[in-house]
């Protein structure tokens, strides 16, 4: 079954089994978000039955479950399943077990005895460390334990050598995206939240805190601004912080006609498995969630990821970035909408992160020591467009010239000249069908030139002094451009020019 791995999944197979030639019990394997984990367990679960062992597969969704069920059966293993809602097939030598059903019935309420196990798998290892999760790893003293995650961290930062032994890295995510296999993120950071005062606690702010803090109309309704400015046609996941927050948002895109839907933990199965089918399809563009979509959720064709939840958590970060990083036909790239201070707070997603055991230093401790001794470049918000980038003045996306800290800012002498009345779409008293015209010949100048779209959004709102956000400019037909709007864009052109040559 090797055969159907990629390289670098096969690499993975190869160090854990070298790492327990090694001689050590607990290894935990690092590979990003999107990366295969479930298909690299599933070779190491067909090895462990060539040598007549047993396995447990220990996972805390049932998306996941699910997954690992489906990836099992298709390199030809019959699970067992312990989980709610589903029948038990306890002769099986592999089981796939839910954290909590498997605590609440084994260990809690002793109802059936512990399946036995050579090998236990541990999905999501991370959040290996709670106590429910450890007191069952704790019930198989003599067996190998793997874990897989992509945040080898605990909430707060540190390392997990309180359960595993060695730390197994086979393939970077900027890696993973050179290959081809994940797609690149394309950063925005609109707006950044107050979070000064905020209460932390186990290493992340109190989330009633914190709801109260987001939650709030104007909020809200700059989240839905801004996703229209910048990512109408995408498919998108919203992370939120509340239940209630993630249902204002939702409202708010449903108000502005986007076909939307709510997903929390306490939504009914039935009608979860409904709304992420809904999303799959493309039948509902947004999904606004809290926590749900943080892990399992395997969606190739969402390109969008609106992060409305504050976060302390780099494994939280990486995680919920990672929903929309995997490759599928038609997608170039994802982007990466940030109300909530992440890129500033912990980088670009696909940056190294120096990953330990060790309980010590905390995972943000140690990257921004490994920062200092490289020398990075500091992440750059532009102040015209929102695009976060790094090791440029001017900005990739809209060409805007960033005056960084210390800096003299730059003066140029310019014959001004009054832009005459009547032509259509050249002055800020233009009518709506001007304006619509204009905008018109903006789509058909940048699309023959090989521009980015965004760039008509710009030169719009440099002629009119606000953002296209109406749908109905977005939907304005191509048309030719004519004398008047040509020679105002060159004299554009022209003083970007003279700009970027000071």
């Amino acid at each position: 079954m090797s055969q159907s791995l990629r390289p670098y999944q096969h690499a993975a197979v190869e160090a854990l089994r070298h790492s327990l030639q090694a001689g050590y019990r607990r290894p935990v394997l690092v590979s990003p978000t999107g990366s295969g984990k479930t298909n690299i367990a599933a070779a190491v679960v067909r090895g462990a039955l060539d040598k007549n062992k047993r396995v447990l597969f220990l996972a805390p969704r049932r998306e996941l479950i699910d997954q690992a069920c489906n990836r099992l059966l298709a390199h030809g293993i019959t699970p067992g399943v312990i989980m709610a809602g589903e029948p038990r097939s306890p002769y099986q030598s592999v089981q796939v077990a839910s954290f909590d059903t498997l605590h609440a019935r084994g260990v809690r309420s002793e109802r059936m005895l512990m399946p036995d196990a050579d090998v236990l798998i541990v999905d999501e290892a991370h959040l290996s460390v709670a106590p429910t999760r450890k007191a069952i790893i704790d019930c198989y003293p003599n067996a190998v334990v793997i874990g897989l995650t992509a945040t080898p961290a605990r909430s707060d930062g540190t390392g997990l050598g309180a359960i595993y032994d060695h730390l197994v890295e086979t393939v970077t995510m900027r890696e993973l995206v050179n290959d081809g296999f994940l797609v690149p993120a394309l950063y925005y950071a609109p707006s950044k939240p107050d979070l000064e005062g905020l209460k932390i606690a186990r290493g992340d702010y109190v989330i009633k805190e914190l709801g109260k803090r987001m939650d709030q109309p104007q909020l809200v309704g700059d989240v839905v601004r801004n996703w229209f400015r910048l990512a109408r046609e995408r498919r998108t996941v919203v992370f939120c912080v509340t239940r209630a927050h993630s249902r204002h948002v939702c409202a708010e895109f449903k108000a502005r006609g986007i076909v939307a839907e709510h997903l929390d933990g306490e939504t009914p199965l039935d009608e979860r498995k409904a709304i992420l089918k809904r999303v799959a399809t493309g039948a509902t563009q947004v999904l606004c969630n809290v926590f749900v979509a943080t892990f399992g959720l395997d969606i190739p064709a969402l390109d969008c990821c609106v992060l409305a939840r504050p976060t302390r958590n780099i494994s939280t970060y990486l995680q919920t970035v990672g929903r929309v990083l995997r490759s599928c036909d038609g997608k170039t790239d994802a982007l990466i909408i940030d109300h909530a201070g992440a890129v500033s707070e912990h980088g670009f997603v696909d940056d190294p992160v120096p990953w330990s055991l060790d309980g010590k230093e905390t995972v943000k401790e140690r990257k921004q020591q490994a920062q200092q001794e490289r020398r990075e470049p500091k992440e750059i918000t532009c102040g015209d467009c929102g695009t976060v980038f790094r090791g440029a003045r001017v900005c990739p996306n809209c060409g805007y010239e960033m005056i960084l800290p210390g800096k003299p800012v730059p003066t140029y002498q310019a014959n001004l000249q009054e832009v005459g009345r009547g032509k259509a779409g050249m002055n800020r008293n233009s009518t709506w069908e001007d304006k619509v015209k204009f905008f018109g010949q903006l789509k058909s100048y940048c699309l023959a030139q090989g521009f980015n779209l965004g760039w008509t959004s710009h030169k719009y709102r440099e002629r009119f002094g606000v953002w296209p956000n109406d749908p109905r400019l977005r939907a304005a037909p191509e048309i030719p451009v004519t004398p008047e709007v040509a020679k105002w864009i060159k004299s554009r052109n022209i003083r970007h020019a003279k700009r970027r040559v000071a």
